[in-house]
């Protein structure tokens, strides 16, 4: 569903669980309705994996294994010229790229292969500095080229963290051509950021929206240059598919009403939009969303935790279903660097690898105008 890496937390995967006060849910008061309560919960969740992420594509089996597993449908017969980064990037030269959540899964996996085509600099963007510091040398380890990578404080739930983040790159470079929005957190027990919003919403769709707003002059300047191409790119999933009505995206109280599954699905459809919009607003910047596949990852963890139907059923099926961190970086990589421009639909959304798919999200421009109404009103409230 979403991306990251194989046994390997990502700084914004784990963030819920270092909030101060973080919400959680009210304890049942026997340990038999508490049991009660436990299965229900299980039972509910599932029912909203298979009604939103398995009947759309009841009719179509095979256009499911092309939308959830990247390996497989970088093969014949999905696709006749299989994206391979080593090959299908060209060189990245002169190139100044930025990745939150570089430190680890497909963010860091992401990172490594532009890094084998010489850009002139890479932002590792994580929470925790340690962990982005030891990632950059892992990366390092691994290629040939002498890329400059930088190692980015990132604290997506912290609206002053992500100011410092952007503030620090605007000082150093007066350019950006690559922005991909990676990090991201799943399915989590219910929070709110610093600044008030639930916490899947405000770290994976407002952090990165303020994010991308603050870089907008520097992205905007790079894309005025002769054969300009700048590109945004928003990882989402194909959990979408379960996200409420707008209303409920775009109220606090709604959405925290509602399950873990479904505020990520909502988190999720938000990228979709902001993408959309992003690009009807600027159009001089190629801005896309991406499904990444299945992926291995420790977002997986909190839910399995909890849900012993999410633990029992990633034993039995991961195998088989879950692709690996190299093959779910291969999306956003196609996204970012592999497809030409003029192969992108500007505001679309990609399964993997490379397949545009019309999305309710993507299309509808008022639904994408009022997400980005909402989301500038939420960082004008918090002085932003």
């Amino acid at each position: 569903m979403a991306p990251q890496g194989s046994r390997q937390p990502n700084e914004a995967d784990v963030l819920i669980k270092e909030q101060d006060g973080a919400a959680t849910e009210s304890p049942p008061l026997s340990t038999a309705s508490g049991s009660i309560y436990q299965t229900l919960t299980e039972y509910r969740q599932l029912l909203g994996f298979a009604t939103g992420l398995v009947l759309p594509y009841a009719l179509h089996p095979l256009l499911a294994v092309e939308v959830y597993h990247p390996g497989i449908a970088s093969m014949w017969p999905f696709s006749s010229a299989r994206f391979v980064p080593a090959t299908s990037i060209k060189s990245l030269a002169g190139k100044v790229i930025l990745v939150t959540g570089g430190n680890n899964g497909i963010g860091k996996e992401t990172v490594l292969q532009l890094a084998k085509h010489g850009p002139q600099k890479i932002y590792l963007a994580s929470r925790t500095e340690s962990k982005g510091r030891d990632a950059i040398s892992s990366i390092k380890s691994q290629t040939s080229q002498d890329v400059d990578i930088e190692y980015l404080p990132l604290d997506l739930t912290s609206l002053p963290s992500i100011k410092q983040a952007a503030d620090q790159v605007t000082s150093h470079s007066d350019r950006l051509d690559i922005l991909i929005l990676n990090a991201g957190i799943m399915a989590v027990p219910p929070a709110k950021t610093a600044s008030g919003q639930e916490i899947q919403m405000g770290t994976n769709h407002v952090g990165h929206f303020l994010l991308t707003k603050l870089l907008l002059p520097t992205l905007q300047s790079t894309a005025k240059e002769h054969d300009a191409d700048v590109r945004v790119i928003s990882v989402s999933s194909e959990a979408q598919n379960m996200a409420p009505d707008l209303d409920t995206i775009v109220s606090t109280e709604k959405l925290a009403a509602t399950g873990p599954w479904t505020r990520y699905a909502a988190s999720k459809a938000a990228n979709i939009m902001f993408a959309a919009e992003l690009a009807r607003r600027y159009p001089v910047l190629t801005s896309v969303s991406i499904h990444p596949g299945i992926i291995k990852t420790d977002l997986y963890l909190p839910n399995a935790e909890t849900n012993a139907m999410v633990r029992w059923g990633a034993k039995i099926v991961g195998p088989v279903l879950f692709g690996s961190v190299e093959t779910g970086a291969l999306n956003q990589l196609w996204a970012a660097a592999g497809a030409k421009k003029e192969e992108l639909v500007n505001g679309g959304y990609y399964t993997p690898v490379g397949k545009h798919r019309v999305n309710k999200w993507s299309t509808d421009a008022d639904a994408g105008r009022k997400l980005w109404e909402w989301t500038e009103k939420e960082l004008k409230t918090a002085g932003y």
